[in-house]
């Protein structure tokens, strides 16, 4: 790779990196109790104000970007089996409006098993890691230690932590 090709990777990924963390600005967590806002079409507007845009996942895809901590809304396309190796994961795949998908690894260790449906739209709030399919969001609970953002899912209007 040239010099200046890295250069411009380098400063492209700090620039999806600022942007996305300025979605962080109010915690989500902040912005609503569970339940409350609106729920046509699984929107909650409470919290769409907080949520990551779906260019900017595409760009952290597209760039190969990881450890993004996002708010994201997406429809529940799959579901599928737990992953029982280590601490124990809810595993389902949530389609977004722009077609991208996002594997949801969610820890049963910690949290409560989230009941979701295929064609359900569910909000998540964890941190994005990139894979060659779409990306994967994790530490969708709590954290015990304390040492990293709190993370969860909505769904129907229920917020699992």
């Amino acid at each position: 790779m040239r010099p200046a090709s890295a250069f411009l990777r380098l400063a492209a990924s700090v620039m999806v990196a600022a942007l996305l963390a300025s979605c962080e600005s109010t915690p989500p967590s902040d912005l609503a109790p569970p339940g409350r806002g609106s729920s046509v079409e699984g929107i909650d507007s409470t919290l769409e104000s907080g949520r990551t845009s779906d260019e900017a996942l595409s760009r952290a895809f597209r760039e190969g970007t990881s450890d993004l901590q996002v708010l994201v809304r997406g429809s529940v396309s799959r579901i599928l089996a737990d992953d029982l190796s280590g601490d124990k994961h809810q595993r389902f795949i949530v389609k977004l409006s722009s077609g991208q998908t996002l594997l949801v690894a969610h820890n049963i260790d910690l949290a409560e098993r989230v009941p979701v449906k295929v064609g359900m739209w569910v909000y998540l709030y964890g941190e994005y890691e990139w894979n060659a399919e779409g990306g994967v969001v994790h530490w969708t609970h709590k954290d015990p230690g304390g040492t990293h953002v709190d993370g969860w899912i909505q769904a129907e209007g229920v917020r699992y932590e």
